[in-house]
Formats: structure tokens, C-alpha cells, sequence
């Protein structure tokens, strides 16, 4: 993970408590201009709970499932995975007087490996003790007017003009996808277990995947945002969209598989149940979520890239769960299933001639 090698570091201090600094923080609060602004649950003493919170902050489920050594859940790790690929810039933290020492070693954890600009609110004429002690040794800068505030709030981006109501979210709609067709296979590549030289894929063994429109890119793109707060599952579904991979193909992405300069990913598959270890394009949709998955496989030291082999039904869940699909079969032959998708269509048609 690339670091400045002077990461920026604020200090406010709102010394009367005055609610115009609280809400010029939360009017500037933009993920998607990367800017945060992260409110600590009130009572909440926890790292873990900060760090939920501050998935909540970035748009994302306030968990990250799965099972992990020592029982921990790598919420951090996640977090600074997101803001990385989110090209987030600007952290605000409010109630910062109310954080012990822990939670703010944590936050300036976070600083310095996603080199954010942090700016810590603490709404008290000066520092607590727990701040002074941790902001000791570190270099930073402290402002007590609102307009300085207001400078670090936003950076360089002028405060936007009047807020605006926004839309009611329109319902998810089931999107049909082709690349997901051969999602569920009977195909079985393994992960390579020595070198290799991957070249870029030609699709011999398959039809290269028909791409998602513009529109169903941007419906996707949102959906998995909201879905889930784990990089490497929501990476894996944006895979699969993008390289028409099976499931089995994913999980051969070693971890650092995806390129975020060329904007590649490399599966392998020595036995050739595919087309080879080949290297897939990855379009720009898709290339936020598979960084996330690559710095979140960095933090945690993961052995995969996308997805272990007893992934496979949490995907499924998650692709459900986001109304993404495969082409259905026809209502006659559905009537004999259960269940809202039927994923296996394809090679049980092929099966049968």
C-alpha cells in the first residue's frame, strides 16, 4: 500500500460546543468524492465498534461475514481496503474527545496506511488527555474557527450549494446476465502449485462473455456497495461478471492476481478445463472492487485472492441477495425447481443434449 510520506494530520477544537461544527462535518460528508465523515456511536467503547461505524461511514454493511482466525473480524482491514479503492482522501472523526487511546492508535493506524487526510473534532477548548498523549509525537495541525474547520471538512473543493432532496431509491430489479452463466460449473481447474506463464485469454473452450450494459454496470456497481463489507466476496461477483469465470476459475486468483496498473486479473488452470492460465481484462466498474479484495488480501495475508473453495454458497447468497442472475430456464421446466434462481440451467441443458 502506497503511503505519502507526509500524510496530513487536523486538529479542531470546537470550544463551545457549537452545533455549526457538527453540521458543517456532516454537510461535507461525500464518500463518493471521498469525502467521510465518521460519527462515533454514542456510548459505544469498543475498536470494533469504531470500526463499524466507520464501514456505516463509507456506505458499506457495518460487519464483514465470514470466519476468521481468532475469532476477530478484520473490520480495520476493511475499512482501510475500501477507503484505498474508494480513492477516499478526507476523514473526519466528530465526538474525538470521547476516544480513548486504543481507538485512537487505531485511527491513526488507518492514517498512515492509507495516507487520508484526518482531521480529529474534539468539541472542548483543548485536547484530552487520551489526544494529547497520542497527538504527542506526531505532527499535526489545530484550528478553532468554524471557516478553518470548514477548509479541512472539504479540502479544496468548494462547499456545495444548497442540499437537495434526493430520489427515492428505485426497487432492485432482477438483472439477467450472461456472463454468469457458467458461473455453477461442472469444470474443475485448480489453483497452480508452480510456476506458470499466463497470457492474455483467448477463448477457445467458451464464448468470450457478453459485457453488462452501461446501465446494468452502474445498478451492479451500487448494489454490491451496499450489500456487503467484504472485499474479496464483492470482488468475486464483479469477477465473474467481468470474465465470465466459474466459480472454481475464482477461486485460483492468487493474491496479488489483480494488476491495478494494466487493470488485469490471472486465473490459472494448468489442466486446461478452460482456456488456460490467461489473463482477463478487467473493466472499469469492476477494477475499484477488485483493489479492495487486493488490499484487503495484503492487511489480512490471505491465501486467496477472490474466494476458498467453500465459498461457493455465500456467493450464491450474495448474487441472489443483489437480484443478479444467470438466463433462466423456461417456466415449465422452473415449476420442478425451488428456489428463486436456478444457476446450474446451462449444464444441465448440455447435459441433456
Amino acid at each position: 500500500m502506497t503511503t505519502p510520506a507526509t500524510p496530513r494530520l487536523a486538529v479542531v477544537l470546537d470550544c463551545g460546543d457549537d452545533a455549526a461544527f457538527t453540521h458543517a462535518a456532516l454537510a461535507a460528508h461525500a464518500p463518493r468524492d471521498g469525502r467521510v465523515t465518521l460519527h462515533p456511536t454514542p456510548g459505544a467503547t469498543s475498536e470494533t465498534a469504531l470500526a463499524a461505524d466507520l464501514l456505516l461511514a463509507l456506505g458499506k454493511e457495518p460487519h464483514v461475514p465470514g470466519r476468521f482466525p481468532h475469532g476477530r473480524p478484520p473490520l480495520w482491514e476493511a475499512a482501510a481496503a475500501w477507503a484505498t479503492a474508494r480513492a477516499v482522501t478526507r476523514l473526519t472523526v466528530l465526538r474525538a474527545h470521547l476516544l480513548d487511546d486504543r481507538r485512537l492508535q487505531r485511527l491513526l493506524g488507518l492514517w498512515r496506511q492509507t495516507g487520508i487526510h484526518l482531521t480529529l473534532v474534539v468539541h472542548r477548548p483543548r485536547l484530552t488527555a487520551a489526544a494529547g498523549r497520542t497527538l504527542a509525537a506526531t505532527d499535526h495541525t489545530t484550528v478553532d474557527t468554524l471557516a478553518e474547520a470548514r477548509a479541512l471538512f472539504y479540502g479544496s473543493d468548494a462547499p456545495p450549494p444548497g442540499t437537495q432532496a434526493s430520489a427515492a431509491p428505485a426497487p432492485w430489479r432482477w438483472i439477467t446476465l450472461d456472463a454468469l452463466d457458467r458461473f455453477v460449473s461442472y469444470d474443475s481447474p485448480r489453483p497452480c502449485t508452480t510456476a506458470c506463464t499466463p497470457r492474455p485469454i483467448v477463448y477457445r473452450q467458451r464464448p468470450a462473455p457478453i459485457p453488462p450494459t452501461q446501465a446494468q454496470a452502474v445498478q451492479l456497481t451500487d448494489r454490491l456497495h451496499k450489500a456487503t463489507s467484504h472485499p474479496a466476496r464483492a470482488a468475486a461477483l464483479a469477477a465473474a461478471v467481468a470474465a465470465g469465470a466459474s466459480f472454481q476459475q475464482l477461486a485460483t486468483a492468487r493474491p496479488d492476481g489483480f494488476d491495478p496498473a494494466a487493470g488485469t486479473l490471472t486465473l490459472h488452470d494448468q489442466a486446461r478445463y478452460t482456456d488456460g492460465c490467461a489473463i482477463y481484462p478487467v473493466p472499469a466498474w469492476a477494477r475499484g472492487f477488485l483493489h479492495a479484495a487486493a488490499q484487503f488480501a495484503h492487511l489480512t495475508d490471505a491465501a486467496c485472492l477472490l474466494a476458498a473453495p467453500a465459498d461457493r454458497p455465500a456467493l450464491l447468497r450474495l448474487a441472489e441477495s443483489i437480484k443478479i442472475r444467470p438466463p433462466q430456464p423456461p417456466p415449465a421446466w422452473r415449476k420442478e425447481r425451488r428456489g428463486p434462481v436456478v444457476w446450474d440451467w446451462r449444464e444441465q441443458r448440455e447435459a441433456l443434449g
